[in-house]
């Protein structure tokens, strides 16, 4: 029997996932863009509120729904609210951003897989049978993908067909090990059983431990090209710096923690198998080795939406290190900065799109004294900048010196000082590119370089749409607020996360 907080979670859940399909069937019915606006951007502050109102709920017990296909814990709960939290932001920046590309014909076409794109990372973290997980993870590619290649150019295409061809061969080998794991269950288990992530930690122990490894090295590879870590990132420079802004948003804040949830749940199973320290060891590497290749191509980087997919890299490098790390403060150094960068990726690819609309060009080279021509948004996108490298006092500070004070505490304690200094090259490397925009000297573009005459020429202040400057001020704002104080309830809700990740009792 459910009793009213089961209800309660049930009637949310229903929200979250029914919201956005309800936004999928309104834009293929309206065939016009202004109720697909509208319709997406209803679903996304329904979405948003439904997870808020799920949060505080999650953290009673873990709930099943659906026949136990459907899960409900704290961690992913969390997970919902940075993808619900792009999902508006990106929503209410679409609306502005998508009137300039003069494609009305095809807009609702947009919303309609934008919705769908949001419904397939909401369904991720709150899948509990492994394999139907794994096909959530696998519509993200798909729906997406049509998303990447929206504006039909040839370099969109070509970065849409590289998107789905490295990820699918990444999530392939994700396949190959859920199977290796089912295989290795089933001689304990028997034959048939369900394949949820409690029958997974259940049978954990019993496991072949040669086997257990090479599975969870197999899913770490596979889910680990979808989260974008080195060396399997090849995809995610291409595929986010060619879609339109918002769903380069997407693809960075939402996207990409939908599938380091699910290497997050395979290392408690690791844990529970007692493979040893090798699994830690090889998650920690990873995420150092993201942050070394981010550095040395944030540094060299020539257009500016590169710059944030590489710097993409490395915030996810950066949260692979603070679960690889584990215990308490790894876990909320982690979720904390999960949070923090879906926020402040959102405002990065917001700015870059509207300086791509108001300077005809996507190379760093040729844009110059943004605060001239973007007063507005080139101020918000500049204090981002700040924020996404790092700096005080914004949340990705807090973040990032807590899951280095957890690896210090560890036996991983290497990798700290591995960070430490890629992060300065980082800091110096990114905030290099910003001074030659905004204050750096101007060289004029070669005469009819684009629509509007020379691309980066200097102009008087564009017209700003609040549709592309208001969400920024909504990611900007909690980045702040979040860096100056760290409410003790987020605190409290960490700790209950990090205790059902290592089994124990939830304080």
């Amino acid at each position: 029997m459910m009793d009213a907080n089961d209800r309660i979670v049930g009637g949310l859940l229903g929200v979250i996932l029914l919201a956005p399909l309800a936004a999928v069937l309104g834009c293929l019915l309206a065939r016009r863009p202004r109720p697909a606006e509208y319709l997406n951007l209803t679903a996304a502050v329904s979405v948003l509120a439904a997870v808020l109102l799920l949060l505080p709920r999650a953290l009673v017990r873990t709930l099943t729904f659906w026949h136990g296909y459907l899960i409900v814990d704290a961690l992913g709960a969390w997970v919902l609210l940075s993808v619900a939290s792009v999902y508006l932001l990106s929503s209410i920046y679409a609306i502005g951003y998508m009137r300039r590309l003069d494609e009305a014909g095809r807009l609702h076409r947009f919303y309609a897989l934008f919705a769908g794109f949001a419904l397939t990372t909401l369904c991720g973290p709150l899948m509990n049978n492994i394999g139907v997980y794994w096909i959530a993870i696998e519509l993200t590619t798909l729906v997406s993908t049509f998303l990447v290649c929206f504006e039909l150019r040839r370099d969109s295409v070509e970065a849409a067909w590289k998107y789905i061809v490295v990820v699918s061969a990444g999530i392939s080998l994700a396949l190959l090990g859920i199977i290796l794991f089912y295989w290795a269950g089933s001689l304990r288990m028997g034959p048939t059983y369900d394949l949820t992530w409690a029958a997974l930690r259940t049978v954990a122990p019993q496991l072949n431990p040669t086997v257990a490894l090479a599975a969870f090295l197999l899913v770490l590879i596979g889910f680990g090209t979808k989260v974008g870590l080195a060396p399997m990132h090849t995809w995610l420079p291409d595929a986010h710096s060619e879609g339109p802004a918002p769903v380069s948003a997407m693809l960075s804040g939402a996207l990409l923690n939908t599938a380091m949830i699910g290497i997050v749940r395979f290392l408690q199973v690791a844990d529970r198998g007692r493979l040893g320290a090798l699994p830690r060891l090889v998650v920690v590497s990873i995420g150092a080795f993201s942050l070394f290749i981010a550095a040395l191509f944030i540094v060299r980087q020539r257009g500016i939406k590169r710059l944030m997919a590489y710097s993409s890299v490395e915030h996810m490098g950066i949260m692979t290190l603070g679960f690889g790390f584990g215990g308490p403060l790894g876990i909320a150094g982690a979720l904390y900065h999960m949070l923090g960068h879906s926020l402040n990726k959102s405002l990065m690819f917001f700015g870059a799109g509207n300086t791509m609309q108001a300077f005809h060009t996507k190379r760093i080279s040729r844009i110059h004294r943004v605060l001239r021509s973007l007063p507005a948004s080139g101020l918000l996108w500049l204090a981002g900048a700040v924020a996404i490298t790092g700096a005080p006092p914004f949340s990705l500070f807090l973040s990032e010196l807590t899951i280095m004070r957890a690896g210090l505490a560890g036996v991983n304690a290497w990798a700290v000082f591995v960070m430490l200094p890629l992060l300065v090259v980082i800091f110096v490397g990114f905030l290099d590119h910003f001074r030659a925009m905004y204050f750096g000297g101007h060289t004029a573009a070669p005469a009819g370089a684009q629509t509007g005459g020379s691309a980066g020429a200097a102009r008087a202040p564009v017209r700003e749409s609040v549709w592309c400057v208001l969400p920024m001020w909504l990611a900007l704002v909690p980045l702040l607020v979040l860096g100056l104080w760290w409410p003790q309830a987020i605190s409290h809700y960490f700790s209950v996360v990090a205790a059902q990740l290592s089994g124990k009792a939830v304080p």
